[in-house]
């Protein structure tokens, strides 16, 4: 038990200063003030001031704080210290329960919070591309996530909940489900290692959700359905006799290997597509800026003659005006395309096209693979990017296009012999 000292008056207590080392140096020192056993107060250098009860623990030598003086009064200090004496008596240990109940506090504040709140707080730690795709990361959410799950306490999130959000997408928009699927398991791991849930993932693909849901492999790629390279030109034909701006957009896209996004926008997120300023008609290059592409590096394509008239066609507006716009000179639908190929009975996709080009570029020219790769705007490997250090080889990409749309319109030549290649370097090879 400690030493019992005299007990100090306020008056004392408040003369009652920092210790000073024979060399002149200060330090933090401890009084002794009497009236509890133990009870000290500290004074530091800045003369800052606060009550510490030492007292020993079961084989544990403790010093407690009780609080800075003045906040806490002399007669409180005691009345704190007393306390603490009684509960020591009785065996349990202050500092324990303390901490208990700190760390039950933690936990109480950070298992309210909600699946929204967590949601946009991974997305402050992803890095993305570009501000379209944070914004579609969230947007997804919004739609899909947020109206069945967003108000849930994270930690109460089970198997079930994300059955709500996946089941009646999964079939019937197998992409989008998939990456909210995936989305949803990010932010839930996230949320367990922040310990705002426990260690368990109800949206775990591997091993769990694999077991229930059906993996449509390459998306899921059934979103992303091409035409037969035999059925282009045929399918030109037809989409050549349909009338509207979509219908045009349409077969400008295919004509120029583009993405959906940069030639009609993303309504979505209020992303504009191509507008007239982006095109120089006299050298036959449209300039894609480095904010609409999905790597964010500026795209030059080269525009043949095809896509030239095709826009030709069109009432000429501002720089700043789109040129395949809906009413009133508004982004389209998201479905303005789609629509087009739905009309004509048609089961692909437009971003199918893309990879349509990719396979007549292959199978019937003899570009290096790398030119078909940056007319699709690909700069993946290490020699896209060297070509577009090199300027981004434009013309020999305005050759394979212009090749491109001979073949759209009016299909492969006639084989000559199986060896006979023309100049441009298009094999004459017969389907």
């Amino acid at each position: 038990m400690p030493k019992r000292a005299k007990e100090l008056s306020v008056t004392e207590i408040n003369r009652l200063s920092f210790a000073v080392s024979k060399d002149g140096k200060q330090y933090n020192a401890l009084h002794a003030v009497g009236g509890v056993a133990g009870l000290m107060l500290q004074v530091t250098p800045n003369n800052a001031k606060s009550w510490i009860y030492r007292a020993q623990v079961g084989v544990k030598r403790r010093n407690i704080g009780l609080g800075a003086y003045p906040d806490v009064p002399l007669i409180e200090a005691r009345k704190k210290a007393r306390l603490m004496q009684d509960n020591i008596r009785e065996g349990r240990d202050p500092v324990e329960e303390r901490r208990a109940s700190r760390q039950a506090l933690i936990n109480s504040q950070l298992s309210s919070k909600t699946f929204e709140w967590a949601a946009r707080e991974f997305l402050k730690t992803k890095k993305f591309r570009s501000p379209r795709s944070s914004d579609i990361f969230i947007r997804s959410l919004e739609n899909h996530a947020f109206p069945h799950i967003g108000k849930l306490l994270v930690h109460e999130i089970e198997l079930a909940h994300i059955k709500q959000v996946l089941d009646p997408i999964w079939d019937s928009k197998p992409e989008t489900a998939k990456n909210v699927q995936r989305r949803i398991e990010n932010i839930l791991s996230y949320c367990s290692v922040h310990q705002y849930r426990d260690n368990t993932n109800p949206a775990r693909w591997k091993g769990f959700l694999s077991t229930i849901y059906t993996h449509q492999d390459k998306l899921d790629k059934g979103h992303y359905t091409a035409l037969d390279i035999e059925a282009m030109p045929e399918f030109m034909q037809r989409l050549q006799k349909q009338s509207g701006t979509a219908a045009r957009a349409l077969e400008f896209l295919i004509l120029t290997a583009s993405r959906t996004n940069e030639v009609a926008g993303d309504k979505r997120i209020g992303k504009h597509g191509i507008t007239w300023g982006e095109v120089d008609f006299k050298t036959k290059v449209w300039t894609i800026p480095a904010v609409r592409m999905k790597k964010g590096i500026e795209h030059r394509v080269p525009l043949t003659d095809p896509a030239i008239k095709i826009l030709q066609s069109l009432p000429v507006g501002a720089p700043e005006d789109q040129i395949f716009s809906g009413r009133n000179g508004e982004i389209p639908s998201n479905n303005f395309l789609s629509a087009v190929l739905k009309g004509m009975g048609v089961d692909v996709t437009t971003h199918g096209f893309r990879s349509t080009f990719k396979d007549w570029a292959r199978e019937f020219t003899e570009y290096d693979d790398e030119v078909s790769e940056l007319s699709l705007a690909h700069i993946n490997s290490d020699a896209t990017r060297a070509a577009y250090r090199r300027k981004d080889m434009i013309d020999k990409r305005r050759l394979l296009m212009s090749e491109w749309a001979q073949f759209c319109n009016h299909g492969l030549p006639e084989a000559k012999s199986d060896n006979v290649v023309e100049i441009g370097g298009r094999r004459n090879v017969s389907l």
